[in-house]
């Protein structure tokens, strides 16, 4: 079971695999300390920080466990975020999981929602899982708008990893 978008798009995006040559268009992402926030865990210096990020997005690229695409504009070939779908174990229940997490530059236009919607539909069109969550800090009111916008509904509110999160599900329309 394929759970990368390598080669998928949407209207203004590309998803392709990550690669270590993405690690400098990345590097703003932990320079900004509001997109570490809701994340649990140390502190650490921006550098340091990313290269843990990559570390954990090969990691699950060499055990199956889904992973994060690079998310591409169309318009001019710059990286956006990152989003994918991955295996996550939630109060001890493997779940399918839509993660992502954009760019401070691209924030606040649609991007996650783009990027969460097309792994929606992929998910949902071949069939990988009979539910798809999100999980999300309590307190992370712009990622519970995606996720929202996603189609999903607050399924519960638990810990993960030692933070308090609201995990958002969504499940196939019957047509």
């Amino acid at each position: 079971m394929n759970l990368l978008l390598e080669g998928e798009e949407s209207k203004r995006l590309v998803f392709r695999k990550v690669t270590r040559a993405d690690f400098n268009s990345w590097l703003p992402f932990h320079k900004e300390p509001l997109s570490s926030k809701y994340f649990a865990g140390e502190i650490l210096e921006p550098e340091e920080a990313c290269r843990n990020w990559f570390t954990k997005v090969f990691t699950r690229y060499e055990n199956n466990l889904g992973g994060l695409n690079a998310l591409i504009s169309k318009q001019d070939g710059k990286l956006v975020g990152m989003c994918g779908l991955l295996i996550q174990t939630v109060d001890e229940i493997r779940e399918l999981e839509i993660g992502y997490s954009i760019l401070p530059e691209y924030w606040r236009k649609g991007y996650a929602s783009e990027a969460a919607q097309k792994c929606k539909a992929y998910a949902f069109e071949h069939k990988i899982a009979e539910s798809i969550i999100s999980i999300i800090h309590i307190d992370n009111i712009g990622s519970q708008k995606v996720a929202l916008n996603n189609g999903m509904h607050l399924d519960k509110t638990t810990t993960y990893k030692d933070i308090p999160v609201h995990i958002f599900r969504v499940i196939p329309e019957i047509s």
